[in-house]
């Protein structure tokens, strides 16, 4: 038996306020499991993105998200869950002007191979983005993978990411 207290797990890097990884802490081996917490403009994730092997599940504890699918956005409200299959495409966001607090379970625990497609203003149109650990250490950078410009730069509880 494993048990954390989750504002005991430190913050990482993520397009949201708080995202707290509770997979190692809990010494889980077959799921993913992130607790979110989105200040309004937040994100789930840094990009647009699909996941070659692993399923993903999203139950929202309070506030509404907002999903871009490819049939459309949806949105899920304080105590409903949404599923995506492997190879679905989709990106959270917080539309609303109230916080959102989040519990994402993905399974298997290994994504496989991961699409990710963000804006890119040199090719002016979504590509695929490669997510790569800043110089300083203390940031993620998102690149072009057409012309290897930066499309993102976020900082611990930051949003969507800077441009430069």
């Amino acid at each position: 038996m494993e048990k954390v207290c989750v504002d005991d797990v430190e913050n990482s890097i993520q397009p949201a306020a708080v995202m707290r990884s509770l997979t190692a802490p809990l010494g889980l081996t077959d799921l993913a499991l992130n607790y979110y917490e989105l200040e309004p403009g937040d994100s789930f994730a840094f990009a647009y993105h699909n996941h070659e092997v692993q399923e993903e599940t999203f139950y929202v504890l309070a506030g509404t998200a907002t999903f871009e699918t490819e049939g459309g956005s949806v949105e899920v409200a304080a105590g409903e869950v949404i599923r995506f299959d492997r190879e679905e495409f989709q990106r959270g966001w917080n539309r609303s002007g109230e916080l959102v607090r989040a519990l994402a379970l993905g399974a298997p625990l290994e994504y496989g191979e991961q699409v990710t497609l963000r804006h890119c203003s040199d090719c002016g149109e979504r590509t695929d983005s490669q997510l790569e650990g800043g110089e300083d250490g203390e940031s993620v950078v998102a690149y072009c993978t057409n012309c290897q410009k930066e499309t993102g730069r976020w900082y611990r509880g930051s949003m969507d990411g800077t441009v430069p």
